[in-house]
């Protein structure tokens, strides 16, 4: 699925893809390293998993395959992990998360000095992805979001400079059809246009959301040859999408009896059980972003939310009305990015392979649905500052 018919998303996505496949017999024709730039995380996932396939043989993935992140790891140790060379393989991928940390306040002289070093002379024998998904790349990039163009500036200026730029831009909705129906091909069925056309706008052009959906109505069309419009209607609009909503319905209802047993619902339903449990994570802080949006923007009716959410970042028809009276309910944007710190913070500790990834669920979700605790006045802050 190559060539210049594809949007800035993918079209930059299967360029990257195939210098990856074409190196894969030699890693010294890679550059030494690339930003993956934008929150498209279907597309993330493609890059990784090329890269995965090309140079971390299963056996040796504990020894060729490091996971950093600067929130935690500062980007000397990075740095010196990538000059090292292991003595149980002979390629080094690193994935390096929150690279935001490069560009936040202060000076970062002595990082960048030290990455100007590194891409001087850098180690052959290892590939740097930096993940810069703190940016939102639009469809179109003329839309670009003034203070994400200039963010996206300062990489190029910067990393861009040593490192290949992948984008990451959002998929839209043509290009979400167009890779439906030729996965559908690929398996042998026809996806007809108006399923098409339906999964698309029931998922808001969500490729996470369409990929997995595509997956089931494949098994479920299996052997009849072609996917309609009743098979997506059946499959796609089911119990399970629907659960979610009445999930954050309770949460912003502070019903936390509710909201933990709807969870349970879900976990028990879904085919991977816990191993779903950053997928639901990923469908919380997205509901919680578009409930932020619908706010900010004072959004009271569904006509008005589909000009207030951006192509990509809709929301099911069916669900609209439910999401505006579920984001009134909170009292104004604090409780909302409170909201998506606690889903953050769970993300974070689920990738550290918890012993049990239920216990992280249910932590975050009893959380969500109780009331936020009051900020502490200053004088008992300070006091508190001044006994530690």
């Amino acid at each position: 699925m190559t060539g210049s018919r594809w949007g800035a998303g993918f079209s930059s996505v299967n360029r990257f893809v195939a210098e990856v496949e074409a190196a894969a017999a030699d890693p010294t024709k890679l550059r030494p390293g690339y930003v993956l730039a934008g929150d498209e995380i279907f597309l993330l996932d493609r890059c990784r998993a090329a890269v995965l396939q090309a140079f971390v043989p299963p056996d040796l993935r504990d020894f060729c395959l490091s996971d950093f992140d600067l929130a935690s790891t500062s980007i000397f140790e990075v740095l010196d992990r990538a000059q090292t060379p292991s003595l149980m393989a002979p390629f080094q991928v690193i994935f390096i998360r929150n690279v935001r940390q490069l560009y936040t306040r202060g000076a970062k002289k002595d990082e960048f000095a030290a990455l100007d070093r590194y891409f001087q002379s850098p180690n052959p024998q290892a590939l740097l992805l930096f993940i810069a998904d703190f940016l939102r790349i639009p469809a179109d990039a003329r839309r670009m979001d003034l203070d994400d163009k200039n963010r996206f500036e300062r990489l190029t200026e910067t990393l861009g400079a040593h490192c290949g730029m992948v984008e990451l831009a959002r998929v839209n909705d043509e290009d979400a059809m167009r890779w439906a129906t030729a996965k559908a091909q690929q398996a042998g069925l026809r996806l007809e246009p108006d399923a098409a056309r339906e999964l698309v706008d029931a998922l808001g052009a969500d490729m996470m959301l369409v990929s997995s959906e595509l997956e089931k109505l494949l098994l479920f069309a299996y052997g009849r040859g072609r996917i309609t419009l009743g098979d997506v209607e059946t499959m796609v609009l089911s119990a399970k999408q629907r659960t979610l909503y009445e999930l954050t319905d309770a949460i912003s209802a502070r019903d936390r009896v509710r909201a933990l047993a709807l969870l349970q619902g879900l976990l028990n339903s879904s085919d991977a059980g816990e191993d779903a449990a950053i997928g639901h994570l990923y469908m919380l802080a997205r509901t919680f972003r578009q409930m932020l949006v619908i706010l900010e923007k004072n959004v009271r009716d569904s006509r008005a939310i589909w000009q207030a959410l951006w192509q990509g970042f809709r929301i099911p028809p069916f669900a609209a009305d439910d999401l505006i009276r579920q984001a009134r309910r909170y009292k104004n944007r604090r409780e909302l990015t409170r909201a998506l710190r606690l889903v953050a913070r769970a993300d974070l500790e689920l990738r550290s392979s918890p012993p049990d990834k239920r216990l992280v669920l249910e932590r975050l979700i009893y959380e969500l649905a109780s009331e936020p605790r009051p900020p502490a006045p200053a004088w008992a802050a300070a006091q508190l500052s001044f006994e530690s």
